[in-house]
């Protein structure tokens, strides 16, 4: 229901109309599952039901598509089969041989790194390893800390997304918005998220995991649950431009 922001027929907004459920309140609310939404790299063992993961993907799904395409394919695993993928991929990370067979799904970063987006990338991974007190020569450490994301850092929810191959770029960005939404409506649950393009790297192991049809195209993978307090790596706040660094006012 909306009501007119003026009452004067004559006057120029009086067409102009606001939504009553809008309130600080509410605004404050939205703002703060957006703001509070940060990359979890561990997890409680706490169980999410069934019907909150629903709820989360039904609000997700409201996000926009090109003439209502709505790109998405969402596969959740909880137990048993998420305990198995995870192993599956952990065995092939932890081979040097099975790892070198395998090969990204896609291109998710640029194939030429320029600043200021490889000083961003540096910073938040040396972040990330001096919280965790991993030093710059200690590959061991690196490596068992990047496979954690392939035991989804201990959530009982992994998500794993994928998309039609005949889809093309604009639906790429539709995706983007629902992944966000998935993000922003776990918050607002009190849950917490990390999305992972890691996962692209053993796509065929996963294809195995989930029957995925030929068509189908991984995008990434998220873990989900409740994050764990006490682990250090989930105090790293990440860093962000401020507006006047990215954006333009024309008038």
């Amino acid at each position: 229901m909306t009501t007119p922001l003026n009452p004067n027929p004559t006057h120029p907004a009086a067409h102009v109309v606001i939504n009553p459920e809008i309130t600080p309140a509410s605004t404050a609310a939205v703002d703060a599952a957006i703001t509070s939404r940060r990359s979890i790299r561990a997890f409680l063992p706490t169980p999410v039901p069934r019907e909150v993961i629903e709820q989360i993907l039904t609000v997700a799904a409201r996000a926009p598509s090109g003439t209502n395409t709505q790109p998405w394919q969402v596969h959740v695993l909880t137990g048993a089969a998420l305990q198995a993928l995870s192993l599956d991929i952990v065995a092939a990370h932890d081979d040097p041989a099975m790892r070198a067979s395998h090969t990204k799904e896609y291109d998710y970063y640029p194939t030429e790194w320029q600043s200021p987006y490889i000083d961003r990338r540096r910073k938040v991974g040396w972040d990330l390893y001096t919280l965790l007190g991993i030093g710059k020569a200690d590959k061991l450490r690196m490596h068992a800390q990047h496979g954690r994301n392939y035991a989804f850092f201990g959530a009982p929810v992994g998500l794993m997304f994928t998309i039609d191959r005949v889809m093309q770029q604009g639906s790429w960005l539709d995706y983007g918005m629902f992944l966000q939404n998935i993000m922003v409506a776990a918050r607002a649950r009190g849950l917490d998220t990390c999305p992972q393009a890691a996962f692209t790297d053993f796509h065929r192991i996963i294809r195995q995991h989930l029957g995925l049809r030929d068509e189908q195209m991984l995008v990434c993978g998220m873990s989900m649950g409740h994050a764990d307090p006490a682990a250090v790596e989930n105090s790293l706040v990440t860093e962000r431009e401020p507006v006047a660094g990215f954006t333009r006012f024309l008038a």
